[in-house]
Formats: structure tokens, sequence, C-alpha cells
């Protein structure tokens, strides 16, 4: 009999990452796919992008509205309560041998206790990072003691997640998926692109994607303009913006691109989901990835492109040398801007390694879970003392 293996997702860039272990779990022989969307998936706000899920091919075996319209932290907060009831329900009826759950936003964590109220295994993929700006910290070290299988991205965050209590045989190192898409799909070329995007590239092209930073109070509209003032010091800068996702303040931020829109309509465009293929294919023809996105950290420097990261959100995560740390401040964003844009560190990015791997974190899960599922997983957790052994 397969296994059902049941994968949850709630946000566009969740199932960019999720689509090459998707693709697997689908055509695997041992394996019945059980997947289910919920929150911005299913919001007209943010796209509606479950859609996208169904061009892809995939059936969606469930969706669990969870997402309320207010952006407040107690609306986020209710939505975690809505989304436990919906998927108290959900994991009733599928009855999943495993829950695949990515991340550490607040739909996970509801899906995650719900899970595991219900006996139901998780395999957890990315724990052991940090981002110590956003409230998204706490959620994934929650996440992790919950979980039964670890998939994390380096070396680093394995021991972490073994600092945590978790058995050293159960935590994995397989990279980070987002390498995948980059090393197996074929990308656009620039022409096709620029008629899919309804755009023009120019000479230089920066790509903007800045959420709010959730563990600061009313940070985001006073850090975005002063984002906004810089571009405006970027010269004849061809600006594309990918829209925040359904973070505390995150619609302040919308708001604002909208009017650098309406003011800039032969400078800049907005993009609520580019989708996977379109996203990656534009970071080629990107002169450098501007923002506080976990993209411009894991994915962007395997392009060989520099990331200016600013501010606090990533503070914490493994990076590459390519990235640029800068305070969320007009001046420094403009120093960081000109580093990004000097011919020296355009050339220096060709040559960074990027720490998250060189592809195949599909493969590995896929192996990992045929053999950890075929045995019997106890739930009666042993917390792994560090004092006990010394890390390898």
């Amino acid at each position: 009999m397969k296994k059902k293996i049941c994968v949850v997702t709630g946000t566009r860039a969740e199932y960019g990452l999720f689509y090459p272990l998707l693709k697997k779990i689908k055509t695997d022989r041992e394996f019945e796919l059980q997947l289910v969307t919920t929150s911005m998936h299913l919001s007209p706000e943010f796209g509606l992008t479950f859609k996208e899920i169904e061009k892809d091919g995939f059936k969606i075996s469930e969706k669990v509205e969870m997402l309320l319209s207010g952006d407040t932290e107690v609306g986020i907060t209710k939505s975690i309560g809505l989304g436990m009831i919906g998927f108290a329900d959900t994991f009733n009826r599928l009855k999943p041998d495993v829950v695949i759950l990515l991340g550490d936003r607040f739909e996970t964590l509801s899906v995650s206790t719900a899970a595991f109220v219900a006996k139901i295994p998780i395999a957890h993929l990315y724990g052991g990072e940090l981002t110590e700006g956003s409230i998204d910290d706490g959620i994934r070290h929650s996440i992790t003691k919950m979980s039964y299988l670890h998939f994390v991205s380096t070396k680093e965050y394995r021991r972490r997640v073994i600092q945590l209590g978790e058995e050293p045989g159960r935590v994995y190192n397989v990279g980070a998926l987002g390498i995948d898409n980059i090393k197996n799909l074929k990308l656009l070329k620039k022409k096709e692109l620029e008629k899919e995007l309804e755009l023009k590239f120019g000479e230089r092209n920066i790509l903007v994607t800045f959420h709010p930073v959730t563990l600061e109070c009313n940070t985001a509209e006073i850090q975005f303009k002063a984002l906004l003032k810089a571009l405006d010091n970027s010269g004849d800068s061809k600006i594309i913006f990918t829209k925040p996702n359904a973070d505390p303040n995150g619609r302040i931020i919308i708001k604002l691109i909208d009017e650098y829109m309406e003011n800039n309509p032969e400078k800049a465009k907005s993009f609520v989901s580019m989708g996977r293929l379109k996203y990656l294919s534009t970071l080629q023809y990107m002169d450098a990835v501007v923002g506080n996105s976990s993209s411009g950290i894991i994915e962007v420097p395997s392009f060989g492109k520099p990331t200016i990261n600013i501010g606090d959100r990533q503070r914490g995560r493994i990076k590459a040398e390519s990235v640029i740390d800068c305070k969320p401040k007009k001046e420094s964003i403009i120093n960081a801007l000109k580093k990004a844009f000097s011919k020296e560190f355009k050339a220096f990015c060709q040559t960074v390694n990027n720490p998250y791997g060189e592809g195949n974190a599909s493969g590995k899960i896929i192996k990992i879970l045929k053999e950890k599922i075929r045995g019997v997983m106890n739930l009666k957790k042993d917390f792994y003392d560090i004092e006990v052994e010394i890390l390898e």
C-alpha cells in the first residue's frame, strides 16, 4: 500500500521551493501525494496562486481557508487559530502517514500544531536557521520541536537542530530546494521573458523584495521609504518589485509600491506573484537583488549576482560573500548599491560559492523518506543532550 505524503503550502515562494520535491513524490510508486493549499494561495489579494499549482498539473486534495483580511498582530493570531481548526478536520479526513512542512511562517505553525496533536509524523524543511529580526525565528524552532524528521540546508544548521535536542540520526543536511529549481528548470531567454512580463529591461536592472521586520514596531513605512529614496538615486535603473507576503504591516509596503508605480510608470513594475519560472528567469538579468527576502540569501548567489540585504529581518542567516548587508537607511542603501554595481564586485560575485548546496536536495529527501517511512517512527522522542557527545 502506498504511503500517504501530505505536503502543505500557504505562499507562492514556499510552493516554488516545494516544486521539485512535489514532482518526485507525485511520480514515485511508493507514495501517494496529498497536496493541501491554504492562506495566501486562496486569497484574491495575493493572486489566487492555487490556480498556478493546478496549472502545473498537481491535484489539490483540500483547500483550508485561514487568512483574515487584516494584517495586524491580532489578525495574524486569529488566522493561526482558524488554521488549527481547519487542519484538525483536514488531517482527520486525509489521515496522512507523514506531513511535510517548509519554513517558519505563521501558517506553518498552525499546521504543525494540528499534525503534532493528531500524532502524525512531521518532516520539517529548514530548521536550524536564524532570522533574528522576525517572529519566524521562534516559530521555526517551535516547529523543530514538534517534528520527527529534519531536512536542513547547511552543516551549521544541522548542528543547531541537534543543539535543540533532536537526535542526530533524524537530522539530515540536504541543501536548499531552491537550488534544485535553478539547476533543473529551463529558464526563459531575455526576449521571451520580456514578452511574458510585458516590460523591457534597461541597461541596469534591480529586483526589489522587501518584507516587514516583524519583531520591530511600526518600522515598515520608514524603512521602505528609505529604500525608495535610495532607488531614486540609482540613475536610469529599471526596477521590478515583488510584493510582500501577508505579514503584519505588509499592506503598508504594498500601498507604497503602488504609489511609486503611479509616479514612475516608465521606470518600475510590480508583481503580486511572478511564478517560479519567471522569477528565476528574471534573476539572470538583474544587476542586483535588493530587500530582505530569504531568496536573496539562498538562491541569488547561485546566479553570480549581488544581493543587498537591508536591516535585521535575515540577521543570523549564513550568507554567501556576494551578499552585502546594510542598514535600513537611505545613505547606507545607496553605498551598498554603489558597491554592488562596481565592476570589481560584479566580477567577484561570479566566483562565489553558494553555501546552500549545488542541487538535488529533492532526491536526497525522497531517499531518506523511503528509508524512514518503511520502519517504525516512534514519536516518543528522547531529548538529545549535546553534553553527552561532541557534535561531529
